[in-house]
């Protein structure tokens, strides 16, 4: 049972919801980023008019202080800076504008350096929230403490409603493009979710069906094509794994049925049989089965791209090594060259040239040739014998499973089929490539291997 934790860890998340997650909170971090900077320079802009104000307020009134050093109430200049007061030495107000008589001595910072103004926001009692320019100056009466301020109560008053709706703005336009985003991935993954669902009802019973390309032209069509080439390839592996079936059990069931014929026939009147030609006969049988399944493993192996070692041999020299060290029917000619050499299974090769060879012997008149040449990047093996040769029509059937030309029934019965199949497979495993090539005499069996560079 999955824990809560589980259940909220991003890893088990959908793609969709993935996206729209990473979406939103980026979106959301950049409304809230934008938001911020907006307030601030508002602010700023707000505080740099003020502050302007303020300074050329106070210093009409510390010129005002230097020559006259009034006392009383103060003649307001500026509508928007209202509120002025001067202040002596020991914190007496000598004067102020009409909105701050009665009030005593504005509780600021005195400032260090004279005619340098300091800036402050302090709350006045009945004026709420002022923002205050502070001076001092030197009078012909001594040191006076200039103040030259403005209400500013509208901003403070609506800066909260400002700021909420700020972050209304960052609220819902965050839920706007998570929504978007999330329409979106959902839109975009459509295709996706069909593919899925055609490739859930596509079984072994129908490897002819495909998936939907959808339109137009982009990352998923590509990727519904690509699973189109998957489908095609397992439907031929499927098409030639029935077809191999039913080769297989073709092939075995004639052995087997000739065997237990014999062996039923025998036993009907086993006084009157020669066991021995019995025992002869079903021995045959027993060779071509054990020679069929023999191969048939070889093929196994080769289809499923067993590992199988490999080192660096002269192809030349193997085939020498190997026509020469056997008596044969038909003499065999060897003509190969130095440094043929190739990466790849000895034992495997020499199966090649055995399968070749042997079939070279079964067609062959009088003479056999086998060449080793260097043709650009590749190492040619060629077995040629001065037999009938093959139809080009049949160049390409003889290295069916199983298939075999009449002429091949009659002068070996008990093969097998599959030895060309096997050469072929094992070419391919190699990289490389075995065919029928035209001749002007017999057949003519070409085998290409990579050369192996040093």
């Amino acid at each position: 049972m999955r824990s809560i934790g589980d259940l909220w860890s991003p890893s088990r998340w959908s793609v969709r919801t993935r996206v729209t997650a990473i979406a939103t909170l980026f979106v959301a971090l950049l409304l809230a980023a934008g938001a911020v900077i907006f307030y601030q320079v508002v602010r700023s802009t707000v505080y740099d008019g003020l502050h302007d104000q303020g300074v050329a307020a106070v210093n009409e009134l510390s010129a005002l202080v230097r020559t006259s050093d009034p006392r009383g109430r103060l003649r307001v200049l500026d509508p928007e800076v209202t509120l002025l007061q001067v202040v002596d030495d020991v914190g007496v107000v000598l004067a102020s504008s009409g909105q701050l008589e009665g009030y005593g001595p504005l509780q600021v910072p005195e400032p260090r350096v004279p005619e340098d103004p300091v800036y402050d926001t302090i709350e006045i009692p009945g004026k709420g929230e002022v923002y205050l320019v502070t001076q001092r100056v030197w009078s012909r009466g001594g040191w006076r403490i200039v103040h030259a301020g403005t209400a500013i109560n509208e901003f403070s008053q609506f800066r909260a409603s400002f700021m909420g709706s700020l972050m209304a703005v960052v609220v819902i336009g965050t839920a706007a493009v998570g929504y978007i985003v999330s329409l979106s991935v959902r839109r975009a993954l459509r295709p996706v979710r069909e593919m899925s669902a055609e490739l859930a009802e596509i079984t072994g019973r129908a490897p002819d069906r495909r998936v939907t390309v959808p339109h137009p032209n982009d990352d998923v069509s590509e990727l519904a094509e690509s699973v189109n080439v998957t489908l095609s390839r397992l439907e031929d592996v499927l098409d030639r794994q029935r077809g191999f079936v039913a080769d297989v059990s073709h092939e075995l069931r004639s052995p087997l049925t000739g065997l237990r014929a014999q062996l039923e026939l025998a036993l009907e009147q086993p006084e009157d049989e020669d066991w021995p030609a019995v025992a002869r006969a079903a021995l045959a049988d027993a060779d071509r089965l054990q020679g069929i399944v023999s191969d048939l493993l070889i093929l196994a192996k080769l289809g499923a791209g067993v590992h199988v070692g490999r080192e660096r041999i002269d192809l030349g020299a193997l085939v020498r090594a190997e026509v020469t060290q056997r008596e044969r029917r038909v003499p065999v000619e060897v003509e190969t060259v130095e440094g043929a050499m190739v990466r790849a299974t000895p034992h495997h090769l020499v199966r090649v040239l055995t399968n070749l060879v042997e079939n070279a012997q079964r067609h062959a008149a009088s003479r056999i040739w086998v060449t080793v040449a260097v043709s650009e990047s590749h190492a040619v093996l060629e077995v040629l014998d001065d037999g009938a040769g093959i139809a080009p029509e049949d160049r390409e059937r003889i290295f069916w499973r199983f298939h075999r030309l009449a002429e091949s029934r009659e002068l070996d019965q008990g093969g097998t089929g599959l030895g060309l199949t096997i050469s072929r497979d094992i070419a391919r495993a190699h990289g490389g490539t075995l065919v029928a090539a035209d001749s002007d005499r017999g057949a003519r069996f070409v085998l290409r291997i990579p050369l192996d560079e040093p």
